[in-house]
């Protein structure tokens, strides 16, 4: 089923288009750092022509420890992606967890990505939707896929169509997360893209005790189920040394090791693309 064309700067989801690369590390740790990685992303998609967001959390509200690494804020945060955004000319995807981040975070990112666990909350919902910038909304882990419906209904209330629905995986006894790849077609019901968070999906939340553990080697195998299931776009969180991550590091794919992976991820959405013609 094809879902309907959602614009982000010069990228395009949907409509039966090649599949849309969103990543970046999960959390600005510096500005140096993120220039870095965002510069290596923006010529390796460039080089291999794959539509491509960059993106970086300048906030990771949701942590698993209060003494856990967060990134610089908004106002710092903000300031390194506009940057990202001018240097490389690439739509820019960040988390928005309150109403407060709104205005100044829609003068910068092309996208506003509600969090899994507030994809529930209707007055920040709504209020990102107000900005008619693209909302991508993660499906909670607690949601079953044909849930997001409601919150389709409550950003299109403000006239704003331009939606994203992503699965990061199904909360599945303790600390384990699975993929239930019928949600992509439940999902796109709804006629909006979606996207397939599969960094996320191998999370271990709380997995560590203090911290979220994860199983990375398994994101090339769920990165090629997903594109031959047909979703619109792939979201990565990568890094130079994921080990050195101070988020995440555990699911993280190392950014040495990512230009293979979408080699084969896109022979393989070529053929379920013209499968689907």
């Amino acid at each position: 089923m094809k879902t309907r064309i959602v614009k982000a700067g010069n990228v395009e989801f949907g409509g039966g288009n090649p599949f849309v690369l969103i990543a970046g590390p999960c959390v600005i740790e510096d500005r140096k750092s993120t220039i870095k990685i965002a510069g290596n992303l923006a010529k390796l998609t460039k080089r291999l022509g794959i539509p491509y967001v960059f993106k970086a959390s300048y906030d990771k509200a949701n942590r698993t420890s209060i003494g856990a690494f967060r990134g610089p804020g908004i106002d710092e945060g903000i300031e390194i992606l506009r940057e990202v955004k001018e240097r490389f000319g690439v739509p820019i995807l960040s988390d928005v967890h309150n109403q407060s981040e709104v205005e100044l975070a829609g003068t910068v990112l092309d996208i506003l990505q509600i969090p899994a666990f507030l994809c529930r909350q209707t007055d920040l919902v709504v209020s990102v939707a107000m900005t008619r910038k693209v909302v991508n909304v993660k499906k909670g882990q607690f949601l079953a896929p044909w849930d997001v419906g409601s919150i389709v209904k409550k950003i299109e209330s403000t006239g704003n169509r331009k939606i994203l629905l992503t699965e990061r995986g199904a909360s599945f006894g303790y600390n384990n997360l699975v993929t239930d790849f019928t949600s992509f077609e439940i999902m796109a019901r709804t006629g909006c893209p979606v996207v397939y968070d599969v960094t996320h999906s191998v999370q271990q939340p709380g997995g560590l005790g203090d911290s979220t553990g994860g199983r990375s080697e398994f994101v090339p195998l769920l990165s090629r189920c997903g594109v031959a299931a047909g979703v619109d776009a792939v979201f990565m969180e990568t890094h130079e040394n994921p080990k050195k991550s101070p988020s995440d590091g555990p699911n993280m794919i190392a950014l040495g090791r990512l230009e293979p992976l979408l080699v084969e991820m896109m022979k393989i959405d070529r053929i379920v693309k013209k499968l689907k013609d």
